[in-house]
Order: C-alpha cells, then structure tokens, then sequence
C-alpha cells in the first residue's frame, strides 16, 4: 500500500509501505522452520524469480496431469509430484528474499499473485478436463477462490494486512487436500450419498465452494464493518 509524505520544502512523494501478513494455518509453524532452513541452503545462483517461475510452471503442469489422467489415471501421482514442486516454489521466493535481505515488496507481491491467477487457471481447467469431476464445479471452484483473492486484495490495500489464510486454511492446505484427494481417486472415484453414486472431487469441490463463499461473506462483513468504524462521518 502506499502513504504520502510532504517533506519539508519537498513536492510530494508516495512511499510504499508494505502490509503485515497474517499466516495462522494449521500448518503455519512447521512450515517456517521448514522454508527458513530450505533458505539457508538454497545455492546462491538460484534467486526468488527461478522459485517464483518453478512454482508457476509446476502448477500449470499439475492441470496437464488431471487432463491426462482421463486416459492413465496414475498421472495422478504426477500431478502430486508437481502441487510439491508447486508449494516448494511458491512458498520458498519470499522466503528466501527475505533470508537475503533482497526484497522487492511491490514487485514480489504483483507478481507473486499475477502468476497464481493464472496457474489457478491451468489447474483448474486442467482438473474440468480430467474425468473426475463435473466441469462446472471445477470452475465454480475457481471463481470462488478468485474472488475470495479479490477481497484479500482490497483488504491489503484498504487495511494494510495481508491475509495468507482463512480460518486456518491457506495454499499449503489446499495442496494437501488436493493430494489426498488424488490419492483417494486411484481406488475410490465415486462414492453414495442418500444412495446416491457421486464423484468423489464432485462432493469435495461442492464443499470447498460452500467454505471459501462463506469465507468471503464473512471476511467481507467484518472489513467493511471494520472500515466504516474507522472512517465514520461525523
């Protein structure tokens, strides 16, 4: 976010001063000690844009993996391998930008997101493609976590903090989730429901569309309120 500054005898200047950020997932702790000590022993020719370009390029290759698993479903185990190489790129660039004292806040944050909507797509277009889900759920998924990203956005902007997870979720669970999942897939595709046959992805991505809106109702409940308490007309 930016704040103006009127120095003495000085035209104005806008400062960037960047926003907190709020990591409280379940898997939060463990994963710092794990990213600090990958940082410390990340060779000094690798820099935040190889990370940030791996986790990319993992990602969209993680879509290519469920569309080929229509015909070989132990691309599957694939697509695992690459939400890996996904997580170890998109989590360690800031890290280790960090851990080097080589930050560019508003680069990384431009960036860092950018990508991630567009490696959202992949993935998600590439799971539609896969067999085992109804394509309008996998895009429902997208749109849902598109615009639960969109009021993350504004809530940087607007109240300076950044939030990197929702009620104990962020990145690295949907990760993990969405490896179980595939894991899940190799022997049980379907399940019964009132007996009912549905797909497994089908019920997970109905689930996962049901949180993250009521996340984002939440979420923009509590900062409009927080704003309108901050910035009442008198």
């Amino acid at each position: 976010m930016f704040s103006q500054t009127y120095p003495l005898g000085k035209t104005k200047e806008l400062t960037f001063v960047p926003a907190v950020r709020l990591q409280q997932s379940f898997v939060a702790v463990a994963e710092k000690k794990t990213l600090l000590w990958l940082a410390a022993r990340t060779p000094r020719w690798i820099n935040s844009d190889h990370l940030t370009l791996l986790g990319f390029v993992a990602q969209c290759l993680a879509g290519v993996c469920y569309a080929l698993a229509r015909w070989n479903r132990y691309m599957l185990l694939a697509c695992i391998v690459c939400l890996a190489l996904n997580w170890l790129g998109d989590s360690l660039d800031g890290t280790l930008a960090r851990a080097r004292n080589c930050q560019r806040p508003r680069y990384g944050f431009y960036v860092d997101h950018v990508v991630d909507t567009f490696a959202a797509f992949f993935l998600m277009g590439g799971l539609a493609l896969s067999g085992y889900i109804d394509p309008r759920v996998a895009f429902g998924m997208l749109i849902a976590f598109l615009m639960l990203s969109i009021e993350a956005y504004l809530a940087t902007y607007t109240l300076g903090q950044f939030k990197l997870s929702y009620w104990k979720f962020g990145p690295t669970e949907i990760r993990l989730l969405l490896a179980l999942g595939n894991l899940a897939l190799l022997r049980w595709p379907t399940t019964k429901i009132l007996g009912t046959q549905v797909r497994v992805f089908d019920l997970g991505g109905c689930i996962g569309i049901a949180g993250m809106g009521l996340m984002l109702i939440v979420s923009s409940i509590q900062h409009t309120m927080t704003l309108y308490c901050q910035e009442k007309i008198s």
